[in-house]
């Protein structure tokens, strides 16, 4: 892995210069993991923080009956664990590899040394805490007002305008991405076949392909309709903008 090129395709980093980036990929270290190998567990010791080369890699939580909360879902060019760089202490949740992929990690103390160098990549540093905050805030929004239905319809135009495609591949597990958006597997599956009846979205195994782009997005504006079950939000708002055009289907 060419760790320079690397480091400049991090979100985080954008705007910083040659210098800049060359100094982080010294500090940056190549970590390989396997589909479903752990990363770290929530309470590890926080050494430092992660950005997704290569993979997926989801945020969980475990409750004391055992249950897995998915926070977040990263793929490449994203970071995650980066409330280490400023606490310290232990990781607040653990994380997990969704596929084979590749990591650059950041140690705490090497980075922290270069913030106090750098105010560009300090600036850097807080947006990015600003946009956790406003995910985490629009969770907490989604547990308490938004339905199954509305859920899954966000998530699917949110992979849509990421990947820029129609057809699309369910980034979770089903029984995985239930969890994450809060409901059971069966919740899931009977909205899924909603979305298909009533021809919004066409299914296929793992896929997924977007046959009513308005029509989602008005499912996922409004409450969704019947669909039952609490949960968690999809982390991010979405919007028109980001869907392609559709495809002539014949």
């Amino acid at each position: 892995m060419d760790k320079t090129q690397a480091v400049a395709g991090i979100g985080l980093f954008a705007g910083l210069g040659p210098k800049e980036l060359a100094a982080l990929a010294g500090i940056a270290e190549v970590r390989s993991y396997a589909k479903g190998q752990d990363i770290f567990f929530a309470g590890d010791k926080a050494l430092g923080f992660f950005s997704v080369a290569s993979g997926k890699v989801r945020i969980y939580q475990t409750s004391l009956a055992g249950k897995e909360h998915i926070l977040h879902v990263f793929g490449p060019g994203e970071v995650f664990a980066e409330v280490a760089v400023f606490s310290g202490g232990v990781y607040p949740a653990s994380a997990q590899a969704l596929e084979d992929g590749d990591y650059l990690f950041f140690p705490r103390e090497r980075f922290r040394r270069l913030l106090a160098e750098d105010p560009d990549l300090a600036m850097n540093m807080l947006g990015l805490l600003a946009v956790r905050l406003r995910q985490l805030v629009k969770k907490i929004e989604d547990l308490s007002l938004r339905e199954v239905p509305a859920r899954l319809a966000a998530h699917l135009l949110l992979l849509a305008a990421q990947s820029r495609k129609r057809v699309l591949s369910l980034d979770l597990p089903k029984g995985q991405l239930a969890a994450y958006l809060g409901t059971i597997p069966e919740t899931l599956s009977r909205v899924l076949r909603r979305f298909s009846d009533e021809g919004i979205i066409s299914l296929s195994g793992n896929g997924v392909e977007i046959l009513d782009a308005a029509r989602l997005e008005r499912q996922a504006g409004g409450g969704g309709g019947g669909g039952g079950g609490g949960g968690a939000g999809v982390g991010a708002g979405v919007g028109g903008g980001g869907m392609p055009p559709a495809a002539g289907r014949g």
